[in-house]
């Protein structure tokens, strides 16, 4: 249930309006007087949480922030759901989705906690996940309380005897250093204490928890509450009364609001418009292309590009890039690497699907692969429009790339973060366009975009180099040798489970070396 009141050149009656608002859970947005969203709130009832924004005591009272929304707010608009759990839900993603300025929570690429369990697996098992992958594995959630579900998943492990181990195939050495079984928590598949069957029969019980049937598991925990409070137990009665408590919640009906249930407050192709209205395009720019650099350390200088089709993020075409040329932080030559990198791989493999059409062809490379684009697959197409992180540095070492590419013609812009301002090649001054407009909001959803996902890929090498440096302080390897084991062996995550025997396969590893390197990462 939403409600959403006709667009008008006058203020509405607010406090007509708040009778409208129902006293239940739900999600409300408010707006500015250009209609815009600047805050996104969730609510237990939605009456009281709304109605506080107009009263005179809460003008006086409010921190600065709080004030200066309440000037702002020209309109609202709310949405019932059926529990407290859903609101919350739901306001994340509308957060996510919409990115209000007065709004600070779930601003990140931070999600929901979800379960996973791969029937595939030969010993499938629970594993905590905040993303859905199209990898054949059963998911439930997502789960707005965390707190609840960890303690619902330990609870049902130790009830259905399912394994916590990582191994994939746990064997008899994984169940050597393993004490779950001995202390009943676990039924032992790894030794065959019980059969392949009878472990995936335990798992697909527990499946059925999450996905609703918990009636009885609840009755049998309150029966066993109320005899430890019967034997003055109290201390064993909390314990399960928090955990009857977590239960409910995590195994509470849940919705899933998809992208066609939420609110329908972006225009994308609207905004698509304005933006090839602002630069001055003959059509929408349908698919663009955005490029970042991160190089928080010299140690490793990373790019991101990101690609969104139809104002929407095509994650599948998203792609990331380790700098190899350039030396120190250099933002501009490293921009350049990465353009001529991703464009003239595009030219390369183009030519190979187009074969003799393009050894043949005179004309330019852009305006060939135009031509032939329904030709080609989604990923070597040239964009509508491609944007850089940056001004007029990053934008000129961009655009000389591309034209000694030959994509002349390719349609290019730098965003600079400090104004907001809009670099275009052989033009002196930036373009600015108004803070609220639909087409700066759709420029920085895909910059912003493009930072996050280079900012991850630069936190997972810095993880990977912090994980490498356990070989500097190992006797006997030297950076040379320590190449030669990562580049043969690919990680030390690989190298803790070889044998001295596998190691000294490697290039200028003799026995005693692996020994000790066996020796040492056991105790480090």
């Amino acid at each position: 249930m939403a409600s959403r009141p006709l667009k008008s050149s006058e203020q509405p009656d607010l406090s007509t309006r708040l009778h409208e608002v129902p006293h239940q859970p739900g999600v409300y947005l408010m707006r500015d007087r250009l209609d815009k969203i600047i805050y996104i709130g969730k609510a237990r009832d939605l009456r009281k949480r709304v109605s506080n924004y107009f009263m005179p005591s809460r003008r006086m009272t409010a921190d600065l922030k709080t004030r200066a929304l309440i000037q702002s707010i020209w309109d609202f608009e709310f949405h019932v759901v059926r529990s407290e759990p859903e609101a919350i839900l739901l306001e994340g993603r509308l957060i996510k989705e919409y990115r209000p300025k007065y709004n600070i929570s779930f601003r990140d690429d931070k999600r929901f906690l979800m379960l996973k369990v791969n029937f595939n697996d030969p010993f499938p098992r629970f594993q905590l996940t905040r993303a859905k992958k199209d990898d054949g594995a059963r998911y439930f959630g997502p789960f707005p309380h965390s707190g609840a579900l960890r303690t619902t998943l330990n609870w049902v492990k130790k009830r259905y005897g399912l394994r916590t181990c990582r191994p994939l195939v746990p064997g008899e050495a994984d169940y050597k250093h393993c004490h779950n079984d001995v202390i009943k928590n676990c039924s032992a598949p790894c030794i065959l204490r019980v059969t392949k069957d009878e472990y995936r029969e335990r798992v697909n019980e527990a499946c059925g928890l999450f996905e609703g049937s918990a009636k009885e598991p609840i009755r049998e925990l309150r029966d066993e509450m109320h005899k430890a409070a019967e034997k003055m137990d109290f201390e064993r009665a909390a314990e399960l009364r928090d955990m009857v408590e977590a239960l409910k919640r995590t195994t509470k009906p849940m919705r899933r609001f998809t992208h066609k249930m939420l609110p329908t407050v972006l225009d994308t192709q609207e905004d698509l418009r304005a933006l090839g209205d602002a630069l001055g395009m003959p059509a929408p720019p349908q698919v663009m292309e955005c490029f970042d650099i991160s190089n928080i350390s010299t140690t490793h200088i990373v790019a991101s590009m990101v690609c969104f089709r139809n104002g929407e993020a095509d994650r599948a075409n998203y792609r990331r890039y380790r700098i190899r040329t350039v030396k120190g932080q250099d933002d501009f030559a490293s921009m350049g690497e990465v353009i001529r990198r991703r464009y003239s791989r595009v030219l390369l493999e183009s030519k190979a699907v187009i074969g003799d059409d393009a050894v043949l062809s005179q004309e330019a490379p852009g305006e060939m692969l135009t031509r032939v684009a329904k030709r080609l697959p989604s990923a070597v197409r040239l964009p509508s429009l491609v944007i850089v992180d940056g001004g007029k540095g990053q934008l000129s070492t961009a655009s000389k790339e591309l034209q000694r590419l030959g994509l002349h013609d390719l349609p290019i812009i730098g965003l600079a973060k400090q104004n907001e301002e809009i670099f275009r090649p052989a033009r002196p001054l930036p373009l600015q366009l108004p803070h609220d407009s639909g087409a700066l909001k759709l420029l920085q959803r895909i910059r912003d975009e493009a930072h996050r996902f280079a900012n991850g890929y630069h936190q997972l090498l810095m993880k990977r180099r912090m994980g490498e440096s356990i070989l500097d302080d190992c006797p006997g390897i030297s950076p040379r040798r320590k190449e030669i084991l990562l580049k043969t062996f690919g990680s030390i995550q690989r190298i803790r489970k070889l044998t001295a025997e596998e190691i000294v396969t490697a290039e200028g590893i003799g026995p005693k070396l692996a020994s000790d390197l066996v020796a040492y990462l056991a105790t480090h």
